[in-house]
């Protein structure tokens, strides 16, 4: 019988949580969406897992015995995948860096640039991911180091080095009636569509619907969108409006769309991050490094932070690649 991992990953949250609300908030997808995940690991084994009850959902002797065996089994799973795959980029002097959007804006370039200056004969391979993989590649081993927005799902797992910050703005089709304003406070935007990532990326989709920022107004949905051309196509086309970085105005910009600046909301956030089982791996550090210091040039002081690249081991090895 063959079981998704990610099966496995829902069963183990809930089994710790006791509770479908909060493995849902820690897993970063919807409540409904873990329900049916649930249900579907319990019909492909063929034995209840959990009892549920108003109070949460205990496990069975069943669930008891696998909720035992499993996050050994998935730790063990991980780690084969990354070095499986982190062999293979080594062999070809290849770093795999997964970003979301628009990466770390106008930086991105002379970062790549500059590592490939530090690493002769590595190439910094850019793989964009789609809005439902807010990681950018880094939770399922498909990027060795990625730029990514804060807060994003699995973050707390990961090294994360903040960069910069950043306004959000709204982007409006060009006739909506508030692209007249140059500023709009964000409670005039509760009512208005929105054009919406995934249910499943959960506080992912939560962060850039402002849901913190609503007094309790619950969301309109206009149109759910997991690409960059769709979700400019869906708000030129006036299914909803959207809270963008302020520097979406420069990287998607659009016919038929318009950005302003938005009160009332925080500042989106750009970081890099890492496996922490990278930690001694000189070329992932060499490209933290590289972020941490031009972004630093560009925009602020450089400086080492807790958690981070500051962390790492000041020798470097750099006559080759990591082993």
């Amino acid at each position: 019988m063959d079981v998704d991992t990610r099966l496995l990953r829902y069963f183990v949250a809930v089994a710790e949580e006791g509770n479908l609300t909060r493995a849902a908030q820690r897993l970063y997808v919807s409540q409904p969406a873990l329900t049916k995940q649930i249900k579907q690991l319990e019909s492909q084994l063929g034995v209840p897992l959990f009892t549920r009850s108003r109070s949460g959902m205990a496990l069975t002797a069943a669930g008891r015995t696998l909720a035992e065996r499993v996050p050994e089994l998935l730790a063990d799973w991980d780690r084969t995948l990354r070095e499986t795959k982190g062999t293979a980029s080594r062999a070809q002097h290849v770093l795999r860096v997964g970003f979301v959007a628009s990466g770390a804006n106008e930086a991105t370039p002379r970062i790549v640039a500059e590592f490939a200056r530090r690493r002769p004969g590595w190439r910094a391979e850019m793989r964009q991911a789609a809005w439902s993989n807010p990681s950018a590649g880094l939770a399922d081993s498909e990027a060795d180091v990625a730029l990514v927005r804060l807060p994003f799902p699995g973050q707390d797992a990961l090294r994360v080095a903040p960069l910069f910050t950043e306004p959000r703005c709204v982007a409006l089709a060009e006739g909506h009636p508030l692209a007249a304003h140059e500023v709009i406070p964000f409670r005039e935007l509760w009512d208005e569509p929105f054009v919406a990532a995934p249910p499943e990326t959960g506080r992912w989709r939560d962060y850039w619907l402002a849901t913190d920022a609503r007094e309790g107004r619950p969301v309109r949905i206009g149109a759910v969108t997991n690409q960059p051309d769709d979700w400019l196509s869906a708000i030129a086309n006036g299914y909803g409006i959207a809270l963008a970085p302020e520097s979406a105005a420069r990287f998607y910009a659009r016919p038929g769309i318009t950005y302003r600046a938005v009160t009332g909301v925080s500042p989106s956030q750009v970081g890099v991050a890492w496996a922490p089982a990278d930690d001694a791996n000189p070329v992932v550090r060499e490209f933290v490094r590289c972020c941490e210091q031009l972004v630093g040039e560009g925009g602020g002081s450089e400086r080492e932070r807790p958690g981070t690249a500051g962390e790492l081991q000041a020798s470097d090895d750099r006559s080759g690649p990591p082993t």
